[in-house]
């Protein structure tokens, strides 16, 4: 190497205050000189070597927590210690070698290649090398390579590394389209120059020439099968930067297939070609620093290479590159916001790429993205070009500033995906929105015309929001867009969750979901005021990211959205409601006893017409169905049609029909009826051990279970009856034995212990003496258990309930939050509620989840005397709000104020306790 070679000036702290090559040469060479013996020559070059690459590294680590977008200097500064090591690599190796081996080494070029190649390293990221011959690889070069191995090893680098002659390269690179992309990327390093050019010079014509189909096919396959397994979606909570839809590998496709189409050197050269505008490759630019900002600083925090944005990552790359806490958001959610944003970018700019290039017949006909053979009328301001629906005169098309709405109709009525140029040409003229046009009802009637009349919406609203037109067009949505909830329950960003919601609305209406989903698909059969439940939807969460209550701000920006899309007073009223209410169903079948009569009726008071019922039942399971993937289950489902078949038939034929009394005697009378071959003394004597609670609150084939076990019930015995409720997606957990104080919390230790998840729980005194409780739980993937574990996971349950096992004491190793989701903050709330119920008091507590909050509650219920009816158990991800259904140790309500404030400290000392056991 001559090391007399100027040094870079281009990175992110100058190239002598990182690394001297010239220095570090100097000492190397004194060291063998000066050392006799060549192992501990070498073992001392060793030790250097590692500790000049540890402080350059350490001193570009520095330089960039100060300046942390600065990415392409970072990645250069890395790329430049690792060219200096590895020259010094080589020089060692010739050390090692004998007189009669270095002579017979022969012509040879060590290249980078791939990233290292291209001179973006990321701190841990491989070293890539290329050793290149011209004819045959000599055993001189052979122990050179193995000298300078076990020198990288012994430096703890990582690398992947060839040994090929010109010949094999273009043989391999012809069957390999990975090998191929690396080639592309070859940089010299040391040895033969022109052994690397004629490399390139054979690659180039007689390789990659004429080979522009088959390389972009492969390209394109490759980043199809590289999204799929990193699922498919570019709003995944936990991104990966290099690997996910949007990340660095997208934009290095770009290059990739920019350079071996068109031979470019850099990104910057294809806006010379006219593949890019100024303003787009500003964009790539962009989207590039700050994708490989966020990796460098990634790699950092974790100390080895990792490209995962975990949850607890992400909170730490937020606080390394500056964001902060504001507008009642987290500066992580602003963080991703940004993230979000960026990796649209880089979809929007590959689909302009991919258009250019099936513009100039390079792109195959197989991965035109499903071109319709058809031809469909189109609108005389359209054209077909490559089966996409394209803009004929753009002048002309623009002199009506509607038609930016209109293209997107004409998109769905035809059936037909948009040309790339007529997407492009919309993002370039969003300036011509502007008020009156939003304002203007002719505007709203494209819209909502969009919305409502061909079918699915869901295509034409993600292409809108992707291009940034529907936040112009709605700016109260541009605050939304690539909005990011930092919680583990949602799995979207808030706009491309609407749009999932008007996605699965839309499925339901089409009958698609009839089977799963029967009362909202009966509903929409029905009929109900489409233009009012679409709008709805799409503002129910409009009101995220601010400090106020978002449900309460959406239904203020629903006022004043609704009237400018063309909806009637009566209307905007209804929007106004459902918005402002989106929550109200889906709280009060998760977080409250369906079975106390109270809770019904103050639904039913709520919503007050059969007509606003409706339309909030089907925004409810759209929004919930819109969460993510595995969100929506059977037992949702199950609370959800009963408190929608409840409150229709209160609203129908009074609310008297909800009182106790007409409800106990019912369950009585099917109970009867299930009793089959039951003597009427044991009849009669089950029906009267119950006090009148027992008999709303519990199926009436629950009850038949419970009069079976009580049967000739020993006291010293306890009963265990576990039971798959398959029309819930839980398992049914029945226990049947003598009362004593605390039962509930002991119930509730056994079934932690075993992994369960209680997702709804209630327990009875009967009047002899006897407790019943009804617990319904599920495994750790929210999935019933499996009939071949019923019989282990009774034994193990008996096994703690008879004191061989003490629940607090064994629930330390179990209650464990995991690393990465430590990042999450969730505040404590502890609420009593004295009118939700007409005999109980409703606790409820909001809080972090985990493994033995259940009992650590329940626990400290009953040290506190206070007797626990039911508990209902809703889970938000990290979040849990726990319900309790309680009375005191006299039966009555928890009135008293003092009381009340003396049991929440209570409850939040067992909180804090089991969150720092947890943590631990």
């Amino acid at each position: 190497m001559d090391i007399s070679l100027s040094l870079p000036d281009d990175l992110i702290r100058p190239a002598e205050d990182i690394l001297d090559p010239a220095a570090l040469r100097r000492e190397l060479e004194a060291i063998r000189r000066d050392e006799g013996d060549p192992a501990r020559a070498r073992a001392a070059v060793v030790a250097r070597l590692n500790s000049a690459r540890t402080e350059g590294m350490e001193r570009i680590a520095e330089a960039f927590a100060a300046d942390p977008f600065a990415a392409r200097k970072t990645t250069r500064a890395y790329t430049f210690v690792t060219d200096c090591i590895i020259r010094e690599v080589l020089e060692q190796g010739r050390a090692s070698l004998t007189e009669d081996q270095r002579e017979a080494l022969g012509d040879f070029a060590i290249c980078a290649v791939g990233g290292y190649g291209r001179g973006e390293m990321a701190p841990f990221s491989d070293v890539d090398l290329l050793f290149l011959t011209k004819s045959r690889i000599t055993p001189a070069l052979e122990a050179l390579i193995e000298a300078m191995l076990y020198v990288m090893w012994d430096l703890h680098l990582k690398v992947g590394h060839a040994s090929r002659t010109i010949r094999e390269c273009l043989k391999l690179g012809g069957e390999d389209y990975t090998i191929r992309t690396s080639l592309m990327e070859t940089r010299f390093l040391a040895g033969d120059a022109p052994l690397v050019d004629q490399l390139n010079e054979k690659l180039w014509s007689d390789l990659f020439k004429g080979t522009e189909k088959d390389f972009i096919e492969a390209k394109l396959e490759e980043r199809f099968n590289r999204h799929q397994k990193q699922g498919g979606q570019r709003y995944v909570v936990e991104p990966n930067v290099k690997e996910g839809k949007g990340g660095l590998r997208d934009l290095q496709s770009l290059y990739w297939i920019g350079k071996y189409v068109h031979g470019v050197q850099s990104v910057a050269e294809l806006v010379r070609l006219g593949v890019f505008t100024r303003d787009e490759y500003a964009t790539f630019h962009k989207a590039e620093d700050f994708l490989w900002a966020v990796r460098c600083h990634l790699h950092l925090l974790a100390g080895r290479p990792q490209d995962q944005l975990t949850f607890d990552m992400q909170v730490q790359v937020a606080e390394r590159m500056g964001y902060k806490d504001k507008g009642g958001r987290r500066g992580v959610e602003h963080f991703m916001q940004a993230y979000f944003r960026h990796a649209n970018s880089v979809g929007e700019l590959t689909r302009i790429f991919l258009t250019q290039l099936e513009a100039e017949n390079v792109k195959g006909d197989a991965m035109l993205e499903r071109v319709f053979r058809r031809k469909p009328k189109i609108g005389s301001d359209y054209k077909v070009v490559h089966g996409r629906l394209a803009v004929k005169d753009e002048a002309h098309f623009l002199q009506d500033k509607l038609n930016l709405l209109r293209l997107f109709d004409e998109g769905l009525r035809t059936g037909m995906l948009l040309h790339a140029d007529a997407m492009r040409m919309v993002h370039a003229n969003l300036d011509r929105i502007d008020d009156q046009m939003r304002e203007d009802p002719e505007a709203a009637k494209i819209f909502l015309g969009t919305l409502l009349k061909h079918g699915n919406p869901e295509r034409a609203l993600r292409r809108m929001n992707e291009l940034g037109l529907l936040g112009t067009f709605l700016p109260e949505f541009g605050q939304i867009v690539a909005m990011m909830q930092f919680n583990m329950y949602h799995h979207y960003t808030v706009d491309e969750h609407t749009i999932q919601c008007i996605r699965h609305l839309a499925l339901i209406e089409h009958g698609d979901l009839e089977e799963e989903l029967p009362v909202a698909s009966t509903i929409l059969a029905e009929g109900v005021n489409r233009r009012v439940l679409y709008v709805a939807l799409l503002l129910h969460d409009i009101g995220k990211g601010r400090e106020e209550d978002h449900a309460v701000l959406g239904a203020k920006i629903a006022r004043k959205v609704a009237p400018r899309l063309g909806l009637t007073p009566e209307e905007c009223d209804t929007v106004e409601w459902l918005v402002r209410y989106h929550l109200l169903m889906s709280d009060m079948a998760q977080k409250r006893d369906l079975a106390d009569p109270r809770t019904v009726r103050d639904f039913a008071k709520a919503v007050r017409s059969r007509d606003r019922l409706d339309l909030l039942t089907v925004l409810t399971v759209c929004d919930i169905r819109g969460v993510g993937p595995g969100t929506w289950n059977n037992w949702k489902a199950q609370l959800l049609r009963t408190l929608y078949h409840q409150t229709r038939r209160a609203l129908e034929t009074g609310l008297e029909e909800l009182n106790r009394t007409h409800r106990g005697q019912e369950a009585q009378r099917m109970l009867v009826e299930k009793l089959d071959g039951w003597s009427q003394e044991d009849v009669d004597r089950e029906l009267a051990r119950h006090y009148p609670p027992y008999w709303q609150g519990l199926q009436t084939a629950t009850q038949a279970a419970f009069a079976e076990m009580l049967r000739d019930l020993p006291v010293d015995e306890i009963r265990i009856d576990l039971h798959a409720d398959e029309d819930r997606d839980a398992t049914r957990a029945l226990f049947a034995m003598a009362d004593h104080p605390g039962i509930f919390a002991r119930l509730s230790g056994a079934l932690a212990l075993v992994g369960a998840n209680v997702v709804d729980a209630r327990t009875y005194t009967t009047v002899d003496g006897y407790a019943t409780a009804a617990f319904w739980v599920q495994d750790a993937e929210g999935s019933p258990y499996e009939a071949s574990r019923l019989p282990r996971l009774t034994q193990m349950i008996h096994k703690i309930l008879r004191g061989e096992l003490v629940a607090r004491e064994a629930m330390v190793d179990r209650d464990r939050i995991k690393k990465r989701e430590r990042a999450f903050k969730v505040a404590t709330s502890v609420a009593f509620d004295n009118e939700g119920s007409e005999i109980y008091t409703i606790i409820e507590v909001d809080t972090r989840d985990r493994v033995g909050l259940l009992y650590d509650l329940t626990r400290t219920l009953a040290t506190a005397n206070v007797q626990i009816s039911s508990a209902v158990i809703a889970t938000y991800g990290e979040q849990v709000v726990d319900t309790f259904y309680v009375k005191d140790m006299f039966g009555l309500k928890l009135f008293s104020a003092s009381k009340q404030k003396a049991l929440e400290a209570k409850l939040r000392e067992a909180i804090a306790a089991g969150q720092e056991r947890a943590r631990a």
